[in-house]
């Protein structure tokens, strides 16, 4: 049994504010250009009497034009296939309703896949995502 979630960071480093001394602005030094976002998608899987696995796909998305700023149901479906690949077995994926996960073209590529059987979450529920605070 598989549980999925996806997650995103801004690569840019957060502005503040702190005290100084009047007339001398502080100025910290931020190494790289900090544009961008990475997004994470990953799968905690269990099984009685084996050790759970932690299995996850990045993408690091610049901002580019026509770039995609998340994951795509390719890319699902490829972290599926690693994680089918790796378990050696069905796959019983619990995951919520992100729009990629209920779009047409994942609803026809779980249908192709006789190993994987879906259960999603019901709407606004992530306490029973074991996986939301991973």
């Amino acid at each position: 049994m598989c549980f999925e979630d996806e997650a995103g960071q801004t690569l840019r480093p957060p502005k503040a504010r702190t005290w100084s001394r009047r007339g001398r602005t502080p100025v910290i030094a931020v190494s790289g250009k900090g544009s961008g976002r990475i997004s994470i998608a990953g799968l905690v899987c269990v099984r009685a009497g084996h050790r759970s696995r932690l299995i996850y796909r990045t993408k690091v998305h610049r901002g580019r034009k026509g770039e995609r700023r998340s994951f795509a149901e390719t890319d699902y479906a490829a972290l599926l296939g690693a994680a089918h690949h790796q378990l050696g077995g069905p796959i019983v994926l619990t995951w919520d309703n992100l729009n990629t996960h209920i779009s047409a073209a994942m609803r026809a590529l779980i249908a192709a896949r006789d190993w994987l059987h879906v259960i999603r979450l019901p709407a606004y529920a992530p306490d029973l995502n074991p996986v939301e605070h991973v």
